[in-house]
């Protein structure tokens, strides 16, 4: 090649080269408007019309400027116009060329302001930050839109003809929203004109005149649609209502439910959150169901209400006082005629508890008020204390050294701690909670404890003396007097302060002892015993000797004849006890362990060790000071875990003491000198349960942690599965399987009772997208089964259908839904239903 030529390439690359700076580094000029400049790339070349200020880039090709990203395959900018064009690979025939997976190569990805989509040809003007769109698809909240032509404004807004909306992320969506015209305004909302709902590619007859969908991350407020059907109850519309998002820290969802035939429902719920500060959810809802019509025997009104408030503080918002609530309270039926769930309907105890604790850094002493509520919905009782205080000092070491010195003495191990409470409790029926005579039904008053004790070692034997004195205040007590008029026992409340006190004392042995067998061959290496032995005496005076005035005497007929009573019989914190008591308790507890030689097939070479018997414990006691009936009941109760998936517990209940069916009552004999058995069997109870579960891999176990973490991460979404735990499917669980054998047997006199069932539950994944749940049992005594329902769940990609069904039994009931999975579009489903109270 010659000289002059080498020149000529020399001046054309550098010429290239400074017209590629000018382009991709030096700021824009004053004419163009633009305030940053544009900087590009692509991995194939870069052509350049200096001209007219144009470059031509070509595979991987990228734009950015400022907040907007521009990638493809084919890049055109337009420098003195401030364009931008872009598209993706195309064959000599003008159409996409495709990769292996059928997907187009090269395909422009545009990203502005946190939003990004793909699209076929984009043409956007950096100055105006207006474009067109061709064939797009952009994400935008839990939603898809894919539109054929599309027009961006300068604030953002796209204006879309011939589009499609969904929330199914495939390509070819399953169910798409068609509209001629759609209005995007990001984080606001998306406006359609007339619309109609296509699924698998066919239209349906739904359609409507416009339609507006929640395109906000952010609170905002709107209508909650409700669900409409036929029952028993009437023509219906539930769960409709109104979202109030009041504010970045709380909430209000009003829902309501109506029937053709009179009945309602109201319920409120409500969340609230202050980081590092509390959380919490409030639930009420208020019901009130007519069954069948007044002209009818059958006809019953039932007018039900229901609390849930769950409250927690965050530990570090305030390290010395802290208050949190879990209250769980209504009326007695309300879970029988308004509950959705199984476990719903199958809860009949429920309790509450609100408290407040108080500490101070570097003090002995705390401080803790609470209100408590027990009720049970079979029985229809209800215990409620409102409230509850208490005041106490830590174990404190009066004769301790400041510095010690050595090895404790043993009245430097005397520990002293004291408490001081207060209580206000009623226990009553639900339907009495509220009458005119309910604040009389409370009871109050005030206890104070001081328990002191110590201990010290006698060779391998643990010695613990204590004593405990507790004094008792009362707003009220009680006295009884005969009144010879109508020859009855007048029973009378005085509402007047009163005092008393009573202490006990004790001491304490236990030790453990070691047995251990050895095998020089087999499998077995050692068998070990741990027995661990304990006797105790504790003392307690009389409290009802005439000095204490704690007990008087009171005549009981005409006769003449008296009775002893208290006058603290019916107060809160019980009375000092009648009666000097010395009892000689007696316990022993056993353990027993086996250890195996490692098989051939462990490659470990350690020794295995199997637990044969995890506790078994015997009780008894005899008392000194009785005179009768010394010896108590003799408790035996067990517990053990078989291959470390079967657990099961016993508990057996013997009296010494025979029982005559003549005087229908125990009589001081034993019952060995009688029956020549050692003792009577009054109660028994055996259970033996077991979960089981398929192991998943390592890989499997991993991808669980991660699904997870992702669901801890998504606060809604984690809070939905705590309020709801019924609607979680987990597939990565093949599947699990709970089983229960539960017999009682009781005998306290002649007659006796027997309770045998046995219950199993679980799910199991059928396929990757199919899921069945089940829950059932068996009463052997009344040969009936137990609760039984069946779930089926399909997951259907961007749907899916669940179908619960109770076959028989008092809750007899199906109900088939199919949904959309979003959030956005949750009032698109499909229900049909048929409630228990419909077949009864």
């Amino acid at each position: 090649m010659s000289i002059k030529t080498n020149i000529f390439l020399f001046f054309t690359i550098h010429l290239l080269i400074s017209a590629g700076q000018l382009f991709a580094q030096e700021s824009p000029s004053s004419n163009s408007g633009l305030k940053s400049k544009v900087a590009y790339t692509c991995t194939d070349s870069i052509r350049f019309d200096v001209n007219n200020q144009k470059a031509f880039l070509f595979n991987n090709a990228k734009v950015n400027y400022e907040d907007t990203q521009l990638e493809a395959y084919y890049i055109e900018i337009d420098m003195a116009n401030d364009i931008v064009f872009a598209q993706g690979a195309l064959d000599s025939s003008g159409k996409s060329v495709l990769d292996s997976a059928g997907n187009p190569i090269g395909r422009p990805v545009f990203a502005d302001g946190g939003k990004s989509f793909d699209a076929k040809e984009i043409t956007y003007n950096f100055k105006t930050r207006k474009g067109k769109i061709k064939d797009v698809t952009t994400e935008e909240g839990e939603g898809f839109i894919h539109a054929n032509d599309a027009k961006k404004d300068s604030s953002n807004v796209y204006y879309i003809r011939n589009g499609r909306y969904t929330t199914c992320n495939n390509t070819d969506p399953h169910f798409y929203i068609k509209a001629s015209k759609l209005k995007i305004i990001p984080d606001d909302k998306i406006i359609t004109g007339p619309a109609n709902l296509v699924i698998a590619g066919l239209p349906t007859p739904l359609a409507l005149p416009f339609g507006i969908f929640p395109n906000n991350r952010n609170r905002t407020s709107g209508i909650l649609i409700p669900t409409y059907g036929e029952s028993e109850l009437g023509f219906f519309l539930k769960d409709g209502g109104y979202y109030f998002g009041i504010s970045d820290y709380f909430d209000l969802a009003l829902r309501g439910d109506i029937y053709s035939r009179g009945s309602y429902a109201v319920k409120t719920n409500s969340k609230y959150s202050k980081r590092y500060r509390y959380n919490g959810n409030l639930g009420i809802k208020y019901a009130q169901i007519k069954i069948s019509e007044k002209e009818f025997q059958d006809y019953r009104v039932s007018n039900d209400f229901f609390v849930r408030w769950l409250h927690s503080q965050d530990p570090k918002s305030n390290p010395t006082s802290r208050f949190s609530a879990n209250v769980n309270a209504g009326s007695s039926t309300y879970q029988t005629y308004n509950s959705n769930t199984a476990n719903e309907y199958l809860s009949n105890t429920f309790q509450s508890n609100i408290a407040w604790n108080k500490s101070w850094q570097g003090k002995p002493f705390n401080f803790s008020m609470s209100a408590n509520h027990s009720q049970n919905t079979i029985n229809k009782t209800m215990d409620i204390t409102l409230p509850e205080a208490a005041f106490s000092v830590a174990r404190q070491y009066p004769f301790r050294k400041k510095v010690p010195i050595g090895k404790p003495k043993l009245h430097e191990k005397i520990g002293i701690s004291g408490t001081l409470s207060a209580k206000n409790q009623v226990s009553t029926y639900d339907t009495l909670l509220f009458d005119e005579n309910a604040m009389d039904r409370f009871r109050n008053g005030l206890k104070a404890t001081i328990p002191i004790s110590t201990s010290t070692n006698v060779g391998p034997v643990i010695i613990t003396p204590s004593a405990s004195a507790n004094g008792y205040g009362y707003f009220q007590t009680t006295k009884k007097y005969f009144d010879y008029s109508d020859s009855t026992l007048v029973t009378d409340t005085l509402r007047s302060f009163a005092s008393a006190y009573d202490w006990n004392a004790a001491v304490s042995a236990s030790t453990k002892l070691y047995g251990m067998f050895l095998f020089k061959r087999g499998n077995v290496k050692a068998i070990r015993h741990v027995l661990t032995p304990s006797a105790s005496f504790s003392y307690r005076p009389d409290f009802s000797q005439e000095k204490y005035n704690y007990y008087h005497y009171v005549q009981t007929n005409i006769a003449g004849d008296s009775a002893l009573y208290s006058i603290f019989q019916n107060a809160l914190y019980g009375s000092p006890a009648s009666g000097k008591s010395g009892f000689i308790n007696l316990g022993l507890n056993n353990n027993l362990e086996m250890k195996l030689r490692p098989s051939k097939k462990d490659t470990t070479g350690e020794d295995r060790k199997v637990v044969l018997i995890e506790n078994l414990s015997i009780t008894s006691a005899y008392n000194l000071a009785a005179k009768e009936f010394n010896w108590s009941n003799t408790n035996i109760s067990g517990r053990t875990k078989l291959f470390k998936v079967v657990d099961i517990t016993f508990n057996t209940i013997l009296d010494p003491y025979a029982f005559d069916s003549a005087l229908n009552k125990r009589i001081e004999r034993f019952e060995y000198n009688v029956t020549r058995r050692p003792a009577r069997l009054t109660s028994a109870s055996l259970s033996v349960s077991t979960s089981l579960r398929s192991i998943t891999d390592k890989a499997e176990g991993k991808r669980r942690q991660a699904e997870v973490k992702g669901i801890q991460q998504n606060k809604d979404e984690l809070n939905y599965i705590m309020m709801h735990p019924d609607y979680y499917v987990d597939f990565n669980v093949p599947w699990n399987l709970a089983l229960h054998y539960n017999v009682v047997y009781a005998k306290p006199a002649l007659a006796d009772t027997v309770i045998q069932s046995f219950t199993f539950s679980g799910d199991l994944s059928i396929t990757e997208k199919w899921k069945l749940g089940f829950r059932s049992g068996y009463d052997f005594i009344n040969k009936d089964f137990t609760f039984t329902s069946v779930d089926i769940y399909r997951d259907l990609h961007c749907w899916e259908m669940r179908f619960n069904w109770i076959p028989f039994g008092f809750r007899k009931s199906y109900m088939l839904t199919v949904a959309v999975k979003a959030s956005v579009l949750q009032d698109l489903k499909l229900s049909r239903k048929r409630d228990w109270y419909d077949y009864n």
